[in-house]
């Protein structure tokens, strides 16, 4: 049992360099974040007290863990039986693992931009957020933050390939995203930018849930080790696809059994019910978590 013990904490060590890790990461995309920002972000959060940008500085946080997580999932060649684990092998990967996340948070910076532009294009997300201080806003880019991080993960995630296949998939899974929010907006009966603007926060949480719940089901397409261009692209097109037309009929089962009594649509832009849009997007992005692992 001792030697049990001993033998579980001497991967402990290893383990706290990537946790030491993420926190200089952390450090390095808030000074990335403040360098590309045309706002001052900690006035606005100190100052002005900015809940929707907090909402969206915490998507932003939680995307780059998720893809640092991401690029973490890899199969070590070191063992703990030599100098702790601390080999040559190990330090290559550290490093390998590093570089992935720090292009993963540049990537994530410019991704944001360009989703923001194609998924909330009839206004400015900056200006929602910064001046008008929209929390329906805030959480739709935090959400989409969170999303691009997902996509992220999955494309590093694994064995095989090399820096042309993630880059590929990543833009596959970032085209599903957009995709399928564009979709979404287009299946509702009410517009959802306008709802969005005019400080409807339960349709902005509506939207955020959809959009971390379809980033769910595009890293099952994404994830998985690298064999060949046609295995890959196939394995994408049947995952990619199934899942976003299952992704929508669960939505759509699941405003007739959580609600059967009520109009989702009635409830999220009329009456604003925040309560039913953040029941609506748990229980979806709980659905996308079935999908991924019952398909």
């Amino acid at each position: 049992m001792i030697d049990a013990f001993i033998d579980v904490l001497k991967t402990f060590p290893i383990g706290l360099v990537y946790v030491g890790m993420g926190v200089v990461l952390l450090g390095f995309a808030r000074l990335l974040q403040d360098l590309v920002t045309p706002y001052k972000i900690q006035e606005q959060l100190r100052t002005h007290d900015n809940v929707a940008l907090a909402l969206s500085i915490a998507g932003y946080y939680l995307g780059i863990i998720i893809l640092y997580v991401g690029a973490i999932y890899q199969p070590f060649t070191s063992s703990v039986s030599e100098n702790l684990g601390f080999t040559t092998e190990y330090w290559q990967d550290v490093i390998e693992v590093l570089i992935t996340t720090v292009i993963g948070i540049i990537i994530l910076n410019i991704a944001r931009i360009v989703v923001d532009k194609l998924v909330l294009y009839k206004f400015s997300t900056e200006k929602e957020i910064v001046e008008d201080h929209n929390p329906g806003t805030g959480a739709v880019e935090g959400a989409v933050y969170v999303a691009v991080g997902i996509v992220i993960a999955g494309s590093v995630a694994g064995v095989g390939g090399g820096p042309e296949t993630s880059f590929a998939f990543l833009g596959l899974g970032l085209l599903t995203l957009i995709g399928y929010t564009l979709f979404y907006e287009f299946t509702t009966s009410f517009d959802v930018h306008d709802q969005i603007e005019d400080n409807n926060v339960a349709v902005g949480v509506a939207l955020a849930g959809n959009l971390i719940a379809i980033s769910i089901v595009v890293f099952k397409a994404i994830f998985g080790d690298f064999t060949t261009w046609e295995e890959g692209i196939a394995g994408f097109l049947v995952f990619a696809v199934a899942g976003a037309a299952l992704l929508f009929v669960v939505r759509a089962l699941i405003d007739l059994i959580l609600f059967p009594r009520a109009n989702v649509s009635h409830e999220l832009a009329v009456d604003r019910n925040l309560g039913v849009a953040f029941i609506e997007s748990a229980v979806l992005v709980s659905a996308s978590l079935i999908l991924f692992f019952a398909i």
